[in-house]
């Protein structure tokens, strides 16, 4: 194992001066979603194209540079701390950063450190992440049946992502499964997906497939709005609205004849913006103030000028500024998103 693993290493000060981060419609930002890698391991047709281009590895924060990120956020009222990718299992000694960032939850700084992965290098890590202090992860899965899994992530393998699963709850991890929500593909298999998580002890939250990047199918084709999705369920399912938050957009209901939760994340049909408290870091060090808009701020520029981490601070300050009232996505029937940069850029 490479020693950069297994080198100890204190979490970077938290600043003295920090201000709590509240942008100009009020909202307190609360909680960080950095993508680690754009890479993965998978090609999802909704996601990626099928040959994508990657960024040079040169261009890549180092883990020791995004653990000072991190902790400057942290410093300024990030509660809550999620990685991703890409697949942020597949960046190169992902545990060390892991391990710092653990460092916060038990200083009492961070309330939850957690992750977001395919589950494909889930079982020789899950131990570990327990280990950090990690205890609550999402699973993107979005068919129980192989050969579509197959056909969906292009390269996956169903087994090995169940594996992942069935490790990570013997490791004591919490697990909630998302699955995007297409229209000829899943829609009818989410009701047994529901029955699967939730007679294992898992949440399921469903999504709608959102306009970002260039891919090789047609999302006109695929977007299904969850209302539809939802009146589905209804005939078979009791739902009830509850008020149940992860810090997250997902609106929860339970639902009476498992005695589980689905979530439903709909940023096409009715945004969560209002109540986001949300900003996304990429593994640049680029920081995205909106998901769904092109606004954005180079922290890298801030993190390498000075050691001094008030320069830094006083940028994200600047950024938190720019935050805007909400994004608004629409599918095109001509193909082009939203968004150019796909979701791996910014972090599912």
């Amino acid at each position: 194992m490479n020693s950069l693993v297994n080198t100890p290493i204190a979490p970077a000060p938290l600043l003295a001066d920090s201000r709590p981060m509240i942008d100009p419609f009020g909202r307190a930002v609360t909680y960080l979603r950095v993508s680690v890698t754009d890479r993965c391991d998978f090609r999802c047709t909704y996601c990626m194209a099928e040959n994508m281009t990657f960024l040079p590895k040169k261009d890549l924060l180092t883990l020791e540079e995004l653990d000072r990120l991190c902790s400057a956020f942290i410093a300024k009222g990030v509660r809550k701390l999620r990685l991703t990718g890409g697949e942020p299992l597949v960046r190169k000694n992902i545990m060390f950063l892991v391990r710092a960032l653990g460092r916060h939850i038990e200083a009492g700084h961070l309330d939850e450190l957690t992750l977001t992965t395919n589950g494909s290098q889930l079982a020789r890590h899950a131990a570990e992440l327990y280990d950090c202090g990690v205890r609550r992860i999402n699973v993107s899965l979005d068919t129980l049946d192989a050969d579509k899994f197959r056909a969906i992530t292009r390269w996956g393998d169903l087994s090995r992502v169940m594996e992942g699963i069935e490790a990570a709850q013997k490791a004591g991890l919490k697990i909630k499964l998302n699955a995007v929500a297409l229209k000829g593909f899943n829609d009818h298999e989410i009701a047994n997906m529901l029955r699967f998580a939730h007679g294992r002890g898992m949440d399921l939250t469903v999504i709608e497939t959102m306009p970002m990047g260039e891919i090789d199918e047609d999302r006109t084709d695929q977007y299904m709005p969850l209302s539809e999705l939802r009146a589905r369920l209804e005939q078979e399912f009791s739902l009830e609205d509850i008020a149940y938050k992860t810090g997250g957009p997902a609106r929860y209901v339970t639902v009476k004849e498992t005695g589980g939760r689905l979530g439903f994340i709909t940023p096409m049909t009715h945004n969560f913006c209002e109540s986001c408290n949300r900003v996304r870091l990429t593994c640049t060090g680029t920081l995205y103030m909106c998901l769904g808009q092109n606004d954005a701020a180079d922290l890298r520029t801030a993190l390498r000028a000075s050691d001094d981490d008030a320069y830094l601070s006083a940028a994200i300050d600047e950024a938190i500024t720019r935050k805007p009232k909400g994004h608004d996505f629409i599918i095109d029937r001509n193909n082009r998103p939203a968004v150019a940069r796909h979701m791996s850029v910014t972090g599912g």
